[in-house]
């Protein structure tokens, strides 16, 4: 049944994805659980939109940077493989360029939280090189301030948890 709800334009695991992130906001760890449970459903060879999307939120709920990291790498990993025409059937307005400044910005993080500060520079200049992609719109804005977060932590050496993180 959920795949000819898909396939009728209703994507059903992009919903759970949704309902688990508005549950994370209230309860990180049922939000979580949730995507972990999505990303098992889906599998490491699934469709690459929903690995890209639960990966980046996944990331974005770990406490731990190696942890975080894992779930990054994923995601990215996922965006390579990512189409155009998959993104804009989920919403017309997407567009595969659009999801790499953000993903490299937090691989940045991720990295500079573990101490390895030149893989997070390299990402941190990918993420840069990338950002005119981005509307100017609070989306784009908040990953332009986010380069800006990082870009000063990396500066001070810093391997401190951000707090606009």
């Amino acid at each position: 049944m959920t795949d000819s709800l898909e396939n009728a334009g209703v994507d059903e695991t992009m919903a759970a994805i949704g309902e688990a992130m508005g549950i994370a906001g209230r309860d990180a760890a049922e939000g979580r659980d949730r995507l972990v449970a999505l990303w098992d459903r889906v599998g490491a060879a699934g469709d690459p939109l929903h690995r890209c999307t639960i990966g980046h939120y996944l990331a974005d709920l770990c406490d731990d940077a190696a942890e975080a990291l894992t779930w990054d790498i994923r995601a990215l990993d996922a965006a390579d493989t990512l189409t155009d025409d998959r993104v804009k059937a989920h919403h017309a307005s997407l567009s595969v360029a659009g999801f790499y400044p953000s993903l490299h910005l937090n691989l940045a993080d991720n990295y500079r939280r573990l101490g390895s500060f030149v893989a997070a520079t390299r990402h941190l200049d990918e993420a840069r090189r990338r950002l005119g992609v981005l509307a100017d719109d609070g989306y784009g804005q908040t990953v332009r301030v986010g380069v800006d977060h990082v870009a000063a932590a990396l500066a001070a050496g810093s391997t401190e948890r951000l707090s606009s993180h």
